[in-house]
């Protein structure tokens, strides 16, 4: 499932190519994702600008030019591809996981331009699109979540306030998008490996030391994964051609049974399964 390192690439490779460009038309083959696309959902979008593209947690968010907004989850397997009207290219999909290039079958929606056409494919329609009249209701629909884990918002005062007496395990905190929103599985391990916190261990057990380092490197961890340009589990490249490269940096996930990274430690990265979710730690570093 992408997060948010995953979702903030692709936004900026759609920021790149569709910014101020006019929807052409829209093709629906299949309205039944995970919330069925709206019946107007074709006349409200063609003929409209596209004015900016931005995201917040998991959601990419268009902007259009009559103050509505086009809201896109990409779910478990939703993938964006781009095929240019004028070549052929080797590898169309804008996202990091499954096919790099266009499957033949799940291809939901189309959004068409001059130029281009965007493909949304998605196998398994956990994804959506979703069209809110105004700011007013784009505020309202976020107000649910949590602080993205990369803003200021979320610092040692929020995580020491929202974990007094709470009894619920760290990791399950990490994948609360009420807590801190674009943290998903892959990188709750690597920050709870690098912050040296046991998944299990209950919050309100937290020390100040861990909170701290728990605020550092949340916003470190999704850092430097958008830097490196997501993780590529499922061989994904991009447009370019180049893959995400922080899968070569994961110190726990996926390491089951190999040696801990850490200097002098001389444990075994173990998995285990907290909520139905794997779980990649240290128990001689991970306290």
């Amino acid at each position: 499932m992408p997060e948010l390192p995953e979702v903030e690439i692709v936004k900026r490779s759609l920021k790149n190519r569709v910014k101020y460009k006019k929807i052409k038309k829209i093709i629906i083959t299949n309205r039944n994702l995970r919330f069925k696309v709206q019946k107007n959902f074709e006349i409200l979008l063609e003929g409209r600008l596209i004015t900016s593209i931005s995201r917040f947690s998991k959601y990419i968010i268009i902007s259009l030019d009559n103050h509505n907004y086009c809201l896109i989850h990409l779910g478990m397997s939703g993938t964006l591809h781009l095929i240019d009207h004028k070549k052929k290219e080797k590898i169309t999909n804008l996202s990091f996981y499954h096919s790099k290039i266009l499957p033949k079958k799940h291809n939901h929606i189309k959004i068409k331009f001059s130029n281009f056409t965007i493909i949304y494919n998605d196998p398994r329609r956990f994804g959506f699109f979703k069209l809110l009249n105004n700011k007013k209701e784009l505020k309202q629909y976020f107000q649910r979540f949590g602080p993205e884990a990369t803003s200021s918002k979320y610092n040692f005062r929020y995580i020491k306030n929202r974990f007094l007496n709470k009894k619920k395990n760290i990791k399950n905190y990490l994948l609360d998008q009420n807590f801190v929103s674009g943290i998903g599985n892959i990188y709750a391990n690597e920050i709870l490996f690098h912050s040296k916190i046991n998944p299990f261990k209950s919050a309100k057990k937290l020390t100040n030391k861990e909170i701290s380092k728990l605020a550092k490197y949340s916003k470190l961890v999704l850092k430097l994964s958008i830097k490196f340009g997501g993780s590529s589990i499922k061989d994904f490249k991009n447009l370019k051609g180049i893959s995400g490269l922080f899968q070569n940096n994961f110190k726990v996930y996926n390491r089951e049974n190999k040696n801990c990274v850490t200097k002098n430690c001389k444990g075994k990265i173990i998995k285990i399964f907290i909520s139905n979710r794997s779980s990649f730690f240290c128990k001689f570093c991970q306290k």
